[in-house]
Parts: structure tokens; C-alpha cells; sequence
């Protein structure tokens, strides 16, 4: 997030909120929010992820006091994205290089370095930086985001499991402390001064920053690289961590794990654990949903006269299903609490799917009473209404 985007943004709206909202009330709207406009509940819908992601950057910025103090502070000193001067300062709002109020800019000289570092501490905390001068010093990194993918079983996708994941990702290095220096002695970054950044004009007053080419972001430079890290300070490791899936994940659910990514640097906090979850089919079930379903054969006389059928469960014992006189076949019943396991807790239904199974050989005896059936029943024609309704049409 780039500090225009930070001093335009009324986060208070994006979550419905007024200016003097409790912290109670914003964790509502947020909540309420979030539940709407959650990925999961709005598979595909681009404009929906887009408000989430919305949400849940003001959420960060309104949600942690610290922040908020500091954003409320920004706001009121620059309203429109133009420093407006108090009294005596004279009418009117002037653009500035907002790089000049984080640092290196003269103090005491009035306009807007008469803030002196002040400004600098209001925008220290949000975007990780402190002010350019010498002796700064250097921030906290977060480790980064790490993707996996694992393949489940129907029957462990629906009830959970705890699968061992085997990762790659990058760590402080061994051979250096993640210091990226052979003496473990690096010294700070003179382009940057430690911060990691460098500014760059962006038109109309503002600047905007890069990571340092020089340290690479680091903020760090190394007299004597490392071998092994050849100076970055990071090294290549590989893990085995056992992951907890969920019960009830679905084929292609993009599972999230916080801090369970890369470690960070500095005593940064670590990234966040992304895992792609394959499910393998069944050879009975399947799944719609939250409702699991399964397709049962039935004769034509329990369909034509009614009777009861067993339907096995997913892992638990079968259950017994009435199934009326003259039910068709490809009726569907339902099993309530016999499928997939909801977010909350509480389980879909198993639908059950009414098959009449014509058997392929017939004896002596079902022969004939087929035969008296059709003669007895010679008058009646199930098609009559399908040509009416055809030379209607």
C-alpha cells in the first residue's frame, strides 16, 4: 500500500462505520462484512474477492488502535491529499514530497519540514519504516508465503486428517545467523540507511519507494558474504510439518495456515502456509456441497408397491429409508446429518437416489407373472400424455 493510497483511503466507509466507532463496532462490521464477501462463499466472483481484500485492509489499519491513532492523524493533516495549513499559514493546499516529511528533509525551515520528525513517527509504524537519518535502524522482514498441495482421500476430505507436508522454503542461514556476513558483523546499508527503501518520484508532489538495489531490501551490506547464503542472509531448507486439515474441504479449496510459512528475519513474523487440496473420488459417493450423495438400485416391485430400503453411510452404519408406493425412478430422499461436515460444525444430508434396477434374466415363474402384469394393465398407455402434450406444443 503506497502512502497516497493510505492518506485517500476512507477506511471508516469501506467498513460502514462512523469516524468515533468502538473497537466493538468495527469488529462487527467487519465480521458481517467478511462473512459476505468471504472467497469461499463467492467461488469466481473477482469483484467480490476484490472487497474482501478491501475489508480486511481497512479492518488492519481501523482494528489495532496504534494504527488507527496514526491514520486518524494522517487524515486530518492531509485532507485531500494536500497539506493544509493552519492558521496564519495563508488559504489554499500545496502539493509536497511526502519522502521530504519521512526524513532527510530540513527541519525547523518552515512549510512542511517545520514538523520536523513528527511526521515520520505518524507513518513509522503502518509501512515499516523509520526516518533516513543515520543511526536508523534496520525492520523486522516477514517471512515469506509458502504453497503446497496435498491429495486426500473422499473419505478423509469429508471428516478431516492430519497429513505430513514436506516444504522448501527459505530460512536464516545457518552457516551466518542470517546475518549474510562470514564474521557476522554486516553493517548498514549507506543508500538506504537501513531502511531497505529508496524514494522515487511519482508527479504531483508525491513519492513513491522501491526496495534498495544495493542491499536488495535488506537494509543490510555484507563486508565479508557468506559462502553458503552468498550474502542475503537466506538459505534453502526443507521441512516435513504435520498440517491439520480441516473436515469438510472441498476439491480444489485453497486452504490458508497462518505463520506457518517461511521464518522471518529480524524477528519477523512468519509467512502464511498456502495448501491446495486435491480429493481423490469414491466409488459409491459423491458430494454436492455440503450433501453427500449415493445412487441405490431398487426392484420394481419395492418401487410399484413401497416398501424399506437400507442406504449405507460414509463411515457409520446403514440407515433405513421408507420408500413410498409408485415412487419413480430417479427420486431423490434425503438422510438428514449424514453428510459433509459444515463450517459450523454441523453435518449436510445424505441424498439418496432412487434407481429401478430390470433385471437381465427372468425364471419361469417372475416370467409369467410379468406377462399377467402386462395383460392385466393392457388398457393403460404412460405415453399418451407426452404425444398430447407434443401436438399441443
Amino acid at each position: 500500500m503506497s502512502t497516497k493510497d493510505f492518506i485517500e483511503k476512507d477506511y471508516y466507509k469501506v467498513l460502514g462505520v462512523p469516524k468515533d466507532a468502538t473497537e466493538a463496532e468495527i469488529k462487527k462490521a467487519y465480521r458481517k462484512l467478511a462473512r459476505e464477501y468471504h472467497p469461499d462463499a463467492n467461488k469466481g466472483n473477482v469483484k467480490a474477492e476484490e472487497r474482501f481484500k478491501e475489508i480486511s485492509e481497512a479492518n488492519d489499519i481501523l482494528g489495532d488502535p496504534k494504527k488507527r491513532k496514526e491514520y486518524d492523524e494522517a487524515r486530518a493533516l492531509f485532507g485531500n491529499g494536500g497539506f493544509r495549513p493552519g492558521p496564519g499559514a495563508g488559504g489554499g493546499s500545496f502539493n509536497f514530497d511526502l519522502g521530504d516529511l519521512f526524513g532527510g528533509g530540513a527541519q525547523g525551515q518552515g512549510g512542511a519540514g517545520g514538523f520536523g520528525g513528527g511526521l515520520g513517527d505518524v507513518f513509522g509504524g503502518l509501512f515499516n519504516r523509520g526516518g533516513a537519518g543515520p543511526g536508523t535502524r534496520t525492520q523486522p522482514r516477514r517471512g515469506q508465503d509458502i504453497e503446497s498441495e496435498v491429495t486426500l482421500s473422499f473419505t478423509e476430505a469429508i471428516e478431516g486428517a492430519t497429513v505430513p507436508l514436506r516444504m522448501s522454503s527459505q530460512s536464516p542461514c545457518k552457516a551466518c545467523s542470517g546475518t549474510g556476513d562470514k564474521n557476522g558483523t554486516p553493517r548498514v546499508c549507506p543508500t538506504c540507511v537501513g531502511t531497505g527503501q529508496v524514494a522515487r518520484g511519482s508527479g504531483g508532489g508525491f513519492s513513491l519507494t522501491d526496495p534498495c538495489p544495493d542491499c536488495k531490501g535488506r537494509g543490510l551490506i555484507a563486508e565479508n558474504p557468506c559462502e553458503i547464503c552468498k550474502g542475503s542472509g537466506r538459505a534453502k531448507s526443507s521441512r516435513t510439518m504435520q498440517v491439520r486439515i480441516p473436515a469438510g474441504v472441498s476439491d480444489g479449496q485453497r486452504i490458508r495456515l497462518r505463520g506457518k510459512g517461511a521464518p522471518g528475519e529480524r524477528g519477523g513474523p512468519a509467512g502464511d502456509l498456502y495448501v491446495m487440496v486435491h480429493v481423490d473420488s469414491h466409488p459409491v459417493f459423491g458430494r454436492k456441497d455440503d450433501n453427500l450423495t449415493v445412487t441405490v438400485p431398487v426392484t420394481f416391485a419395492e418401487a410399484a408397491l413401497g416398501g424399506e430400503v437400507r442406504v449405507p453411510t460414509l463411515g457409520g452404519p446403514p440407515v433405513t429409508l421408507k420408500l413410498p408406493p409408485g415412487t419413480p425412478n430417479g427420486r431423490t430422499m434425503r438422510a438428514r446429518g449424514k453428510g459433509a461436515v459444515r463450517k459450523d460444525g454441523t453435518r449436510g444430508d445424505l441424498l439418496v437416489t432412487v434407481e429401478v434396477s430390470v433385471p437381465k434374466d427372468l425364471t419361469g415363474k417372475a416370467r409369467d407373472a410379468l406377462e399377467a402384469y402386462r395383460e392385466a394393465t393392457a388398457g393403460e398407455d404412460p405415453r399418451a400424455d407426452l404425444f398430447q402434450a407434443a401436438k399441443g406444443a
